[in-house]
């Protein structure tokens, strides 16, 4: 939250002009901030030239940013849950969160909010969890940012994780950012590959940069926790351990209706058939190569013959052949299946960044120079739609 400091203040407007959202007059000769419009960005303190507002949430980030790193233990994992549902990406958080806190000798932690939720602290556990927190109250029944944010940066500030994981989701994407920002500690998004340096005990963080062109791994060597957003489907799902048990404690929660500016008054579940890229075993994907939205059709017959699912890259989406639901690759979903069989995909490094761990890469192009046979485990040199029928004919000969 931001303060004006009315003594310091001159009323020259600067806040008023630079304030994104409007939140701030100055018609009384000095400034006035408007607390329930100010999202609390802080670039009103930046813009003032005579110090007369201070951020109250830097100010006490500040102890936070003086605290020795050596004071902050453990890994924890945001467990994101809609409806009672644990999103997949979690399991996939537990897994990586796992060998993390291996290497640093800590504990792993699950942090669960919701309303209701205590069921689901026995998967948690069993997917690797040593420790799972549980912030129940009906108040965080549904996700808002106001509210899930003061709830998880109270524990943080109290409990101080090393390092803390949040799946690159839609909600994570809006979480993370304002924990960031509040925490006073650095975020590093989307990331594809996370590692412990081991003199330093500082995490290692992996991200694709400058459009796919390069990886860029960052470190936040002064600041805790230290906190990274985790594209779905990267990491490997951790394996189900119906033996383990996580010590599960339940915190109270200071949080009440006046913390909450918004609210969720009706949820409308949209009647729409999806793909399922992230978890699909087989995929079968299409590139410019395919030629028209009609070409795709021998793609999804295919994929229907081996069972899989339809994928895309961004130049077939972009030409308008299938919908963004099926884009793959940096700007699209990062998948890891069994078989990913691509058709008709140059392979530029951006489609690539969204599928190249896949068990099994199987490329089909015309084209013997095309970048996608420099990672696939089979090659095909040939015109897709004479070998796609070809294939479909052995398979289903089989």
């Amino acid at each position: 939250m931001v303060k004006i400091i009315i003594e310091n203040c001159i009323g020259c407007g600067a806040c008023e002009a630079g304030c994104p959202v409007g939140a701030i007059s100055t018609a009384s000769g000095k400034a006035a901030i408007d607390y329930d419009t100010c999202i609390g960005c802080g670039a009103c303190v930046s813009n003032c030239p005579c110090e007369a507002i201070e951020n109250e949430d830097a100010a006490k980030s500040a102890q936070v940013e003086e605290a020795k790193p050596a004071e902050y233990h453990g890994v924890w994992v945001f467990a994101e849950q809609r409806g009672g549902e644990l999103n997949p990406t979690v399991f996939e958080l537990l897994g990586e969160g796992k060998k993390l806190a291996d290497k640093l000798g800590e504990k792993l932690t699950a942090l669960l909010l919701g309303n209701g939720v205590d069921a689901l602290t026995d998967e948690l556990g069993a997917y690797g969890a040593d420790c799972v927190i549980v912030a129940d109250d009906s108040l965080l029944e549904d996700y808002n940012t106001e509210a899930y944010a003061k709830v998880v940066c109270d524990l943080v500030r109290e409990r101080r994780p090393e390092i803390m994981l949040i799946g690159a989701t839609s909600l994570g994407r809006d979480l993370a950012p304002r924990l960031s920002a509040r925490l006073y500690t650095g975020l590093t998004a989307d990331c594809t590959a996370l590692e412990i340096d081991h003199e330093t005990r500082g995490l290692l963080q992996t991200r694709p940069a400058f459009g796919g062109n390069v990886m860029a791994t960052i470190i936040t060597p002064n600041h805790r926790p230290q906190m990274s957003t985790v594209r779905p489907g990267v990491m490997k799902k951790a394996p189900r351990d119906a033996s383990h048990r996580a010590q599960v404690e339940r915190v109270s929660v200071e949080l009440s209706a006046s913390d909450i500016h918004t609210r969720v008054v009706k949820t409308v579940k949209e009647l729409k058939q999806t793909v399922n890229l992230v978890e699909a075993e087989i995929i079968v994907a299409g590139g410019r190569g395919v030629g028209s939205r009609e070409g795709f059709a021998l793609i999804e017959k295919l994929a229907e013959t081996l069972g899989g699912v339809v994928g895309a890259s961004r130049a077939a989406v972009e030409a308008g052949y299938i919908g963004v639901d099926h884009q793959v690759g940096q700007t699209g979903k990062t998948v890891r299946p069994r078989i990913y069989i691509a058709c008709g995909i140059s392979g530029a490094i951006q489609h690539r960044a969204g599928m190249q761990n896949s068990e099994c890469i199987i490329a089909i192009n015309k084209n013997a120079e095309a970048p996608i046979f420099d990672i696939a485990d089979y090659g095909i040199v040939g015109d897709l739609h004479k070998v796609i029928p070809m294939l479909i004919e052995e398979l289903s000969a089989r």
